[in-house]
C-alpha cells in the first residue's frame, strides 16, 4: 500500500515524491528536478510546454545542513510575513510560519539567508542611493548631541548656584549668551503653499539659530575646561595644586596673560603643555650655553666640568675678597678719585675692581685693556687645544705693558703660568 502513494519520473523512473514537475499542456506526465533542468522529451511532450511545481512540503530550498529544516512551505510563508508584517515584527511572524518555529529562530534565519546570504549580498547593493542621512550622529547636524546634551553639573553649592543664576539639572543660566536667540526660530512655522524663497528664508533662520547655539555652547565648554567659574568663585583648587608642582616665574606670568586669546582655541592640557614645553625649552637652552661654555674653556668631558665649576667658584669669591679689600683701602686712604681719569671712557663698567687699578695704573683705556685680554686668553685656549696661533696684538702694545697685563692674568687665574 506505501507504494501506491509514491511518485516516480516518466523519463527516469526515479521517485520525485518531495518534489516534482507536472506538464500543464499534456496528462500524467511528471518529471523529476534533474530531468525537467536537462529538457528530457517523452511522446507529446516539449521542453517549452507549460509546468507546475507539485511539492509535498518536505523540500528544503537550502539543504537541511545550511537550514535547520526549514522547509520550502516554510520559506513560502516567511516570504509572505515579512511582506504582511514588515520587518522587525518578529514574533508576528514566527505565529504566521508556525508554532514549530520561535522568533529568534525566525530573525536569524532570514537575516542569515536573505541578508547577508548570497541571495542578499545579489540584490542588496553596497551603496544605497538617496539614503537618509541620520543627523543625530555626534560629528554634526542640526540634532546633535553635542548641541542638546548638557555636561555634566557643576560641584557648587545651592547658595553659589543661587548666585551665578545656574540651574544644575538643565545646565542653564538664567542669562546665557545671545539671550534673544530664539526670537529666530520662535515664530517659524511651515505651511503647505510656502513657496521656494520663503522655504529657503526660513531654512535661513534655522542655521543661524543651530550657529548661535553652536557658539553658547563652545563658551559653556571653555569656563568648564579652564575651571573659569571656581576661579569667579574663589575656589580654583586646580590652579593651587599645579602652582606646587613648579613655581611659575614672573616673566611666565605676564605671557600667560598676554596669550589669553589663544584659550579660545586650544584646551587647558594643550595650553598647559604650551608653557611645559616652553619651560623645558628655555632648560634646554641654558644647558646648551653651558656646554658651550665648557668646550670653549678647553672642558671635553663631563667629569671635567666640576673641578672646572669649583675653580672658577673659588676665583670668583678670591676676586670678590680682593675687591672689597682694595675698595676698603681706598675709602680709608681717601682715593676714592683715583679712577676719575678712566671713569667716563667706553668700557669702564666691564671692568672688576683690580682691573680698574691696572687700567688707571698703566694709562690704558678700557677698552684697549679689553681688547688685549681677549687676544691673551684666546691665544691660550688654542694652546691648550693643540691649536698653532699667532699673536696678534695692537701696536700701542710695548714689552712693559704686555709683561705688566700677562702677570696680572695669570695671578687672577685667567691663564696658566707655564703661558705667561
Amino acid at each position: 500500500m506505501a507504494e501506491l502513494g509514491k511518485k516516480y519520473c516518466v523519463y527516469c523512473l526515479a521517485e520525485v515524491s518531495p518534489l516534482r514537475f507536472r506538464c500543464t499542456e499534456c496528462q500524467d506526465i511528471e518529471l523529476c528536478p534533474e530531468c525537467f533542468s536537462a529538457g528530457a522529451e517523452i511522446g507529446h511532450h516539449r521542453r517549452y510546454h507549460g509546468y507546475q511545481l507539485v511539492d509535498g512540503g518536505r523540500f528544503t530550498l537550502w539543504g537541511p545542513e545550511a537550514e535547520g529544516g526549514w522547509t520550502s512551505r516554510e520559506e513560502q510563508l516567511l516570504l509572505d510575513a515579512i511582506e504582511q508584517f514588515g520587518f522587525g515584527n518578529w514574533e508576528d511572524m514566527a505565529a504566521h510560519v508556525g508554532a514549530s518555529r520561535t522568533p529568534q529562530e525566525v530573525m536569524e534565519h532570514y537575516v542569515s539567508m536573505y541578508v547577508h546570504g548570497n541571495l542578499g549580498k545579489a540584490c542588496i547593493p553596497d551603496t544605497i542611493p538617496n539614503r537618509v542621512t541620520d543627523h543625530t550622529c555626534p560629528s554634526g547636524g542640526p540634532l546633535s548631541p553635542s548641541l542638546t546634551t548638557p555636561l555634566p553639573p557643576l560641584d557648587i553649592s545651592v547658595a553659589e548656584q543661587q548666585q551665578l543664576g545656574y540651574m544644575p539639572l538643565r545646565d542653564d543660566y538664567e542669562i546665557e549668551y545671545d539671550q534673544d536667540a530664539e526670537t529666530l526660530i520662535s515664530g517659524l512655522s511651515v505651511n503647505y503653499d510656502d513657496d521656494d524663497v520663503e522655504i529657503e528664508l526660513k531654512r535661513a533662520h534655522v542655521d543661524m539659530y543651530v550657529r548661535k547655539l553652536k557658539e553658547r555652547q563652545r563658551r559653556k565648554n571653555i569656563a568648564r575646561d579652564y575651571n573659569l567659574v571656581p576661579a569667579f568663585l574663589g575656589k580654583d583648587k586646580k590652579e593651587k595644586e599645579k602652582a606646587l608642582k613648579r613655581k611659575i616665574p614672573k616673566e611666565e606670568k605676564e605671557l600667560r596673560l598676554k596669550l589669553r586669546p589663544l584659550y579660545q582655541f586650544m584646551s587647558c592640557k594643550e595650553f598647559d603643555d604650551l608653557f611645559e614645553n616652553m619651560h623645558k625649552e628655555k632648560m634646554l637652552r641654558a644647558k646648551i650655553r653651558e656646554l658651550q661654555r665648557y668646550r670653549r674653556n678647553g672642558i671635553t668631558k663631563m667629569e671635567e666640568s666640576a673641578e672646572y665649576e669649583a675653580a672658577r667658584h673659588k676665583r670668583e669669591r678670591r676676586k670678590e675678597n680682593r675687591g672689597l679689600a682694595g675698595s676698603k683701602r681706598g675709602k680709608e686712604d681717601g682715593k676714592d678719585g683715583e679712577f676719575a681719569a678712566i671713569e667716563h671712557l667706553p668700557g669702564f663698567e666691564l671692568l672688576s675692581d683690580r682691573e680698574k687699578v691696572l687700567c688707571s695704573s698703566l694709562n690704558l683705556s678700557p677698552a684697549r685693556y679689553v681688547t688685549v685680554k681677549t687676544i691673551i686668553i684666546k691665544d691660550h685656549l688654542q694652546k691648550r687645544q693643540g691649536i698653532p696661533a699667532k699673536s696678534r696684538l695692537p701696536g700701542y702694545l710695548d714689552k712693559v705693558l704686555k709683561k705688566r697685563i700677562l702677570a696680572f692674568l695669570t695671578e687672577s687665574g685667567w691663564i696658566s703660568r707655564d703661558a705667561a
